[in-house]
């Protein structure tokens, strides 16, 4: 299972919509209630331009950043040319139009063992192979 970054992106944000379901959420991965969680490292990439859009200061990214990574049983992966590769076309036959949403997408499409992603957002439905799980879903 991957999680997207607008769980992260709430999880670190003083306030969010989706801040009190992804502090549960976070905390149950770190528990260990899901297993090891995979994360592409690209969300550390768009949590940096969301935060830099937000006004935020680069010591407070600096902090989100830390605070994300420093989750117990969460494993963020880092990018291969042939993730890189599959998010463009990706974006091109399934007109995603986010490359983050596009690596979010080939990561969970290259771990193989489990075609989970969990996301608010809907593009990832239109991928054939992915199983999108809403966090408002998760019990």
């Amino acid at each position: 299972m991957i999680i997207e970054t607008d769980l992260l992106y709430a999880y670190v944000k003083e306030n969010d919509w989706l801040k009190p379901l992804a502090t549960r959420i976070l905390r149950e991965i770190s528990e260990g209630k899901h297993g090891t969680v995979h994360a592409s490292r690209e969300a550390l990439h768009e949590l940096y331009y969301v935060s830099m859009d937000e006004g935020v200061s680069l010591d407070e990214y600096i902090t989100r950043a830390a605070a994300v990574t420093a989750i117990d049983n969460l494993e963020f992966h880092p990018t291969t040319y042939k993730v890189d590769l599959l998010a463009l076309v990706l974006m091109k036959q399934y007109r995603v139009s986010s490359i983050f949403d596009a690596y979010h997408a080939a990561t969970v499409l290259s771990l193989e063992e489990d075609l989970t992603l969990i996301s608010t957002d809907t593009v990832y439905d239109r991928i054939p192979g992915i199983t999108r799980i809403d966090p408002r879903d998760i019990e």
